[in-house]
């Protein structure tokens, strides 16, 4: 199992943007579920964007048109590319890897998690 470790989080005014990254080393392009999380103080963690073993991606309503997820296989890197951000949008971020969705929403196959914050 391979630690995952998010970065690109932080502080944006509304409809500023965001990168996120996260390396997944070791885990090949198609053979796993990838996807972003994100969980707000209060609230259950949610799904945010997913990207499955046949590439394709499926995006929570509310961020549809405006956050895509990608990865590219020379970095082996998972991203997730957030623009126009409102402060709905404000969690802290998960990106999570794993053989099956099943598997995918337990967070023990998802990083620490990187804080985003729009005011």
């Amino acid at each position: 199992h391979v630690q995952l470790v998010e970065s690109g989080g932080g502080s944006v005014q509304a409809g500023g943007s965001l990168r996120l990254s996260c390396p997944a080393f070791g885990y090949i392009h198609r053979s796993y579920y990838m996807a972003w999380f994100r969980q707000a103080p209060g609230r259950e963690a949610e799904e945010v964007a997913r990207l499955d073993t046949s590439d394709v991606t499926t995006y929570l309503e509310s961020v549809k048109g405006r956050f895509t997820i990608s990865q590219d296989d020379a970095s082996n890197t998972l991203y997730l590319q957030m623009n126009s951000l409102n402060a709905n949008d404000t969690a802290t971020y998960y990106c999570a890897v794993a053989r099956s969705l099943t598997a995918l929403r337990l967070s023990q196959n998802w990083g620490q998690g990187t804080q985003v914050t729009v005011s």
